[in-house]
């Protein structure tokens, strides 16, 4: 999973980059790695394979990861390729969604871009640019469905579709708050590579005190979050200069440190969770001496399917998967006695997957 960390200048989107992704080296027993200076994987925490971790005492121990980008700072006119516009639109082509860091803070030391703090002035600035963007290579697609449609009347339906489509981009509305009516619509929808159509996580940046105060009561979070809502987007409220100081810290250091602050988890560990939810992904686990492992698959994935995560051959060849649930396992505390009791369930090709469930995939090729 590849996310996508955008945001105007000054908005602390490079604070929480560089807090998360520490954060992600220093806790997670996972080689921290920074591919470029923008770039960084994290580990995704999970506390189900620590525990098969103990049981198995693995020689490979492999989470599930994040790669995390920090893109260029946007500025006005970067779908007209104004400052690093075409840069910053290239990476974000590239993410499966987008964290869109939102200051609502204010601190005077800390200069705002565009002279004062206005969180929906500052969404508006980055959905236009993007919406820009879209609304050019809708009109090509309009234009050459228009020209198809003269020889082929089944064209019709498509360029109904992106009329619509590009009526809601004018008015400002992004891709993904457009509702397809029907799968042909839905189809040219998942193939125009929009980029506002990419799911959005909305990360408040608020300041300690409005953080620990109480976000509820936060005009300026509520007013994101109202706008997250209208489009089917995600709202997470987080406070960047918090983040680095727990980024540092060793876990039971961190823990205390949370349960000090109120706070089950840490911002990573919510942003994770919502990146999740948002994409609907699940994960399934590998266990034994060689490697215990987590793999991320989108929830309704088919057995085969998830096998093939592994290894193309895995699903060209599967018979079967032998499968038991994360907590049944934990109940019984080995596989064996898992087997004995009859927990552990064979599983054909129509099997949809479950988080959670461990896994060793029989196939032949």
């Amino acid at each position: 999973m590849k996310l996508g960390i955008v945001g105007l200048p000054n908005v602390g989107k490079s604070t929480l980059f560089n807090a998360i992704t520490n954060a992600g080296a220093q806790s997670a027993n996972y080689p921290f790695c920074t591919i470029e200076p923008n770039v960084g994987m994290v580990a995704v925490p999970d506390e189900r394979l620590d525990k098969l971790a103990e049981m198995y005492s693995p020689d490979k121990y492999t989470p599930a990861v994040i790669e995390f980008v920090d893109i260029a700072g946007l500025v006005k006119g970067a779908s007209k390729g104004e400052g690093l516009g075409n840069k910053f639109l290239s990476h974000i082509r590239e993410v499966d969604a987008i964290v869109h860091v939102v200051r609502c803070f204010e601190n005077d030391d800390i200069i705002h871009v565009e002279g004062s703090v206005d969180p929906k002035r500052d969404i508006e600035t980055i959905n236009l640019e993007l919406i820009f963007s879209d609304m050019e290579m809708v009109q090509r697609r309009l234009d050459k469905a228009t020209k198809a449609l003269k020889g082929d009347k089944k064209m019709q339906g498509e360029v109904d579709f992106l009329k619509r489509l590009m009526e809601s981009l004018e008015q400002g509305i992004p891709a993904r708050a457009v509702e397809p009516y029907d799968d042909t619509e839905k189809e040219v929808l998942n193939t125009t590579a929009l980029l506002s159509l990419k799911p959005v996580i909305y990360a408040c940046n608020m300041s300690e005190e409005d953080f620990i105060g109480g976000i509820n009561t936060n005009t300026r979070y509520l007013a994101v979050k109202e706008i997250a809502d209208s489009e089917g987007a995600e709202t997470l409220p987080i406070c960047a200069s918090l983040e680095s100081e727990i980024a540092g810290l060793e876990p039971e250091e961190k823990e205390m440190f949370l349960s000090d602050l109120g706070l089950e988890l840490s911002g990573l560990d919510r942003l994770i969770k919502t990146c999740y939810s948002l994409l609907g992904l699940i994960s399934y686990l590998t266990a034994g001496k060689p490697e215990v492992r987590a793999w991320t698959i989108v929830k309704g994935t088919k057995a085969p399917q998830a096998a093939g995560k592994i290894h193309t051959d895995f699903e060209r060849g599967f018979i079967r998967a032998e499968v038991v649930s994360f907590d049944a396992l934990m109940e019984c505390g080995n596989m064996v006695a898992a087997k004995e009791k009859g927990l552990v369930r064979s599983e054909g090709k129509e099997y949809v997957m479950q988080d959670g469930d461990i896994v060793l995939f029989r196939f032949n090729v």
